[in-house]
């Protein structure tokens, strides 16, 4: 089975406020994305693909109510805090975070762990406080996806190198890897392999080679897992991708790159399409 991601990131964001949104009010935009594709995605068997979308929290409850009941569209969150409720314990001082408990409630099987914009951001957090050490965000990442699963959740676990870190991207990716999956339910993760020296205008996407070497290092060091293309399955990739036998699966973001820049449901259905051959 392919596994298909969205990663709808803030793309809900109007244009007038320098965002990408020109698909729906932003009250109804959640709603809208799923009405735009979950009947276009019935054409595929479950046991052909799985169809998961990465919203914004502010989206989730609308986005649930815009499910049919036979809607192949799964829903996720864009993380999860590192502690979470408990009877008994912690029941809800959580302010500015978002506990699994709560994503889970709201309606999501799965979540985004790891993906290279939230490394950022803890590496820069803790480069504030004078810690540089790589492995210190993985372990607060391996947090993350402990109290994920312990919420029900399945995981999207990102990793990916730098172009800094691409001469020893063996040891990068391994790290990122161990560390951040240790004790975690293997069975309920599912790898994205984001090349972000590759990623961004003017870089070179990487190549069939490169990722196909990537994604037989991986499931040979996590004992066969799921592997999907996080660098953005797009119109232009999607063939390519479809021919590595080693990848199962795609992360999609933005559908157009120039012009009116953004996400459109029509077009992620036809990256879809392509990808999958029918």
């Amino acid at each position: 089975m392919k596994h298909i991601f969205l990663n709808l990131k803030r793309f809900d964001i109007p244009v007038e406020l320098g965002g990408v949104n020109r698909l729906a009010p932003v009250a109804e935009w959640g709603a809208s994305v799923v009405r735009r594709t979950q009947d276009g995605l019935l054409r595929y068997a479950p046991e052909e693909a799985e169809f998961v979308d990465f919203l914004p929290e502010a989206h989730l409850l609308t986005a649930a109510a815009a499910r049919t009941e036979h809607s192949p569209v799964q829903l996720g969150c864009q993380g999860v805090y590192r502690a979470d409720t408990a009877v008994g314990g912690n029941f809800g001082a959580f302010t500015t975070n978002r506990p699994a408990h709560a994503a889970a409630a709201l309606g999501c099987g799965w979540t985004l762990i790891g993906h290279c914009e939230e490394r950022n951001d803890k590496a820069g957090i803790l480069a504030e406080a004078g810690v540089t050490d790589a492995s210190a965000v993985n372990r607060i990442l391996n947090r993350e996806v402990r109290a994920a699963q312990a919420a029900g959740m399945n995981v999207l676990y990102c990793i990916g190198e730098t172009n800094e870190e691409q001469p020893r991207w063996q040891e990068v990716l391994g790290a990122q890897l161990d560390e951040g999956l240790e004790g975690a339910d293997l069975s309920r993760v599912v790898i994205a392999y984001e090349p972000i020296w590759s990623i961004g205008p003017g870089k070179t996407p990487a190549d069939k080679p490169y990722i196909e070497k990537i994604a037989r290092f991986v499931k040979e060091r996590t004992g066969g897992l799921d592997v999907v293309y996080g660098g953005g399955l797009k119109t232009d990739n999607a063939e390519m991708l479809a021919g590595i036998r080693e990848i199962d699966g795609g992360l999609i973001a933005l559908t157009r790159f120039a012009g009116e820049i953004g996400f459109y449901p029509e077009e992620y259905l036809e990256i879809i399409r392509l990808y999958l051959g029918k």
